[in-house]
């Protein structure tokens, strides 16, 4: 009953605004935590023309293979164990190195392996990668090894991008430039809100995420200001309908009460299916293309809509839209006091996926 549509339409079209962005650079889709929601090799098949993928582990590029996915694959986090090297090194994954642990792995690899390497700068976010006179140090013991195809990839993360006025990415950038200056090797530095917000700082690499779904990083903005088109829509239906009087009490806690008499559709939709807990009443769904709102808590398996003002009649079997198409998901981020990367991430195994050509 619910289900998700991931257009992949959309993913294309998505792509192909990106290319717009960014005209000099190459595209490093990220399609890593199952394409942020929305089926790992859906995405990439959708995404055929990318010029390669980022995932985050070892796994979502050996399954990216073993689909028949033959577009370079880039590690964002690496490696961690010999077995993981191993894994890596059969499968052709590139790696992204940040730590001396992994320089180790890469010292004791077998001779006959062969990587293509990234190193990440961590340049102010304070979460992966070498700082200062540890990254010039790890860069040259890289480029002496024998096991590199090709001189060492740069790369740093921005912490900042979706809040452009804070002086973070500037000063970022500013660490990432100093620390690169005079090495070779091909650079990428942006991911989506910095794509967007710091069109300067384009590199021969950019790793669009969030975009290529159709969502904006922006709080207060949608997919569409930036002439992208929603992937994921989520949709349930009507399971029942009933008639309230004021002052009857809805759901867990009786956290709302109905202040006139009130027709309430219950829909066949909660957290156990991803839809988040913490969404509040008055949060929008559409029920038969008219806005509503949610009211009470949500449940495990359903929740609850005001439907007294629809010009149609809801009745059971109504198609529901809980975002995406003509209800985007940044939307439904603000009222549930959350990010939208939460809500296409968190959609659960027992919800079924259609696929739209």
């Amino acid at each position: 009953m619910v289900s998700v549509t991931v257009d992949s339409g959309a993913l294309r079209h998505n792509l192909q605004v990106i290319r717009r962005l960014a005209p000099k650079s190459r595209v490093m889709a990220v399609i890593k935590a199952n394409a942020y929601g929305h089926g790992l090799v859906i995405a990439a098949r959708a995404l055929a023309a990318a010029d390669a993928f980022a995932v985050a582990r070892v796994s979502e590029g050996l399954a990216l293979r073993e689909a028949g996915i033959k577009t370079p694959i880039v590690l964002l986090e690496g490696v961690f164990d010999r077995q993981q090297l191993d894994a890596a090194a059969a499968a052709d994954l590139q790696l992204v190195v940040h730590s001396p642990e992994q320089m180790e792995l890469l010292r004791a690899a077998p001779a006959h392996v062969q990587f293509k390497v990234w190193l990440k700068l961590d340049s102010g976010m304070n979460r992966l990668g070498f700082k200062g006179e540890a990254f010039r140090s790890a860069h040259a013991q890289l480029s002496s090894m024998s096991i590199l195809k090709g001189p060492v990839n740069l790369m740093t993360h921005l912490g900042c991008a979706d809040t452009p006025q804070r002086p973070n990415t500037a000063e970022q950038l500013m660490v990432f430039a100093a620390a690169t200056r005079n090495l070779v090797g091909e650079r990428s530095i942006e991911s989506s809100a910095a794509l967007l917000g710091f069109p300067e700082a384009q590199a021969e690499w950019i790793r669009p995420g969030l975009l290529l779904y159709g969502v904006s990083p922006f709080r207060g903005s949608t997919g569409a200001d930036h002439d992208l088109r929603p992937v994921m829509t989520l949709r349930t239906s009507i399971i029942a309908v009933k008639d309230l009087i004021e002052g009857d009490q809805v759901g867990y806690g009786g956290d709302w009460t109905a202040r006139r008499p009130t027709r309430l559709a219950i829909a066949a939709i909660g957290y156990g299916d991803g839809y988040p807990r913490s969404a509040s009443s008055g949060t929008p769904v559409l029920v038969n293309g008219e806005h509503a709102a949610l009211v009470g808590r949500v449940s495990m398996d359903m929740l609850a809509i005001d439907v007294t003002d629809a010009q149609r009649a809801a009745k059971v079997g109504d198609p529901v839209v809980l975002w995406g198409e003509g209800l985007p998901v940044e939307e439904i981020a603000i009222w549930a006091e959350t990010i939208p990367y939460t809500l296409t991430c968190g959609i659960n195994q027992r919800v079924s996926v259609t696929l739209l050509e």
